[in-house]
């Protein structure tokens, strides 16, 4: 059976600002409780009083360190650090957030992307780039919050074991220069950094192929902690991660011709360095 997403975005309602609500009327809470003003607050744990109320708000996503802060200063015995892990999902939009359970344990993962570089792959210009050019825009809150996320999700190149890794990018992403030149070498030399790492192969995709296996869009494989193999979809905020192993097969299928037609991972880097020396 396919495990659709709860796809907060197709229904308009999205479960982690409603928790960012609840967290920040349970600090307000125990602020009062404690007999101090946001600015007395954000005085104690060193952080302003405006980034105090955008919490108590719901506004802003506070960091670990922040929430441990408030939880010792304010008594909170554990009460709000306790948080901190539904904390982090929130920081996804929530079409995303099942997927990104399954990636942060994967024992494998694979990849193939058309439009953009893969989201691990982004280096933090890069990223940026894209959410601020986003639309609907996004606030600034809302685009430092999601370049965190991003960001985060890159842990996975530093755990232990490694899991293995392969990502098939079309040639025609790597030459859209999102956020100018500057930041399209800076995302170059960023991919030949971690396609030389030994778990970790890119292949590009050239576009003069006259055959190509997924033309109806980008996909990733993972193989899960509980060793099953899954796959994930997504397209204009709608997602759905596939469990059924007839659907993840096709994908699986699919993903090895890609591969077959793609450039080589050593022929692939040295495509990148040519293409970065001409920039």
């Amino acid at each position: 059976m396919d495990v659709a997403d709860t796809a907060d975005a197709a229904d308009g309602v999205d479960s982690g600002n409603g928790f960012l609500r609840c967290f920040g009327r349970q600090m307000k809470l125990l602020r009062e409780a404690a007999g101090l003003t946001q600015a007395e607050l954000g005085a104690r744990v060193g952080y302003g009083e405006a980034l105090i109320a955008s919490v108590e708000q719901g506004r802003r996503i506070p960091k670990p360190e922040l929430v441990d802060a408030v939880d010792r200063v304010l008594g909170a015995g554990g009460v709000l650090a306790a948080m901190k892990g539904e904390l982090e999902k929130a920081r996804y939009p929530g079409f995303f957030r099942q997927f990104v359970q399954l990636e942060a344990e994967a024992l494998e993962l694979h990849a193939y992307d058309v439009l953009l570089v893969n989201g691990l792959l982004q280096c933090e210009e890069y990223a940026r780039a894209v959410f601020e050019m986003w639309r609907p825009l996004l606030d600034e809150a809302t685009v430092e919050q999601r370049l965190a996320a991003r960001l985060s999700r890159q842990k996975i190149f530093a755990r232990e074991p490694a899991p293995l890794m392969s990502f098939v990018i079309e040639e025609a992403a790597l030459q859209r220069p999102l956020g100018g030149r500057r930041v399209l070498r800076a995302q170059l030399e960023q991919l030949l950094l971690v396609g030389h790492q030994r778990n970790v192969e890119i292949q590009v995709m050239p576009t003069d192929r006259d055959e190509h296996a997924s033309l109806s869009g980008p996909f990733t494989l993972l193989l899960a902690k509980s060793r099953r193999r899954m796959g994930y979809v997504e397209a204009q905020s709608q997602s759905v991660v596939h469990s059924d192993p007839a659907k993840v097969q096709n994908l699986e299928a699919t993903y090895g011709v890609l591969r077959a037609q793609a450039l080589t991972p050593k022929e692939s880097l040295g495509w990148i360095e040519r293409l970065l020396g001409e920039l």
